[in-house]
């Protein structure tokens, strides 16, 4: 129904910026909840940010507030995941997720999504 691929990702050092992108594609992109997980070796997938199809209402983790932003272009059908002041420890995937119709408030879940793009790498030298 959707297919969602990120980009962006890269090696940069610490204190630099990154900016990842999910486009979606398919039959149905309308009314789409999007998120970003992350998920490093060994550690398990962390949630990073979310945001509604209207772009009313984002959510966050606690460990990227003041140092992400999340956006959506709908009419391009793109999210963005503007990533400032890195720090080594947000060396993992990124993974783009999406949920048609969403209406509850488990967003930080990853059990609420039914799509998920296959990860970009990010890699934070210190």
């Amino acid at each position: 129904q959707v297919q969602l691929v990120e980009s962006g990702g890269g090696l940069v050092q610490a204190g630099g910026s990154l900016r990842l992108s999910c486009a979606a594609s398919g039959r149905t992109l309308s009314s789409l909840t999007m998120g970003w997980f992350r998920q490093a070796p060994g550690k398990e997938r962390e949630f990073v940010m979310g945001i509604t199809w209207n772009g009313g209402r984002q959510y966050y983790g606690d460990s990227v507030k003041g140092r992400f932003t999340i956006s959506r272009d709908n009419a391009k059908n793109t999210v963005y995941l503007q990533m400032n002041s890195l720090k080594p420890e947000d060396t993992a995937v990124y993974y783009c997720a999406a949920v048609q119709y969403y209406s509850g408030s488990a967003v930080d879940r990853a059990r609420v999504y039914d799509y998920w793009g296959q990860g970009t790498q990010v890699t934070v030298s210190s």
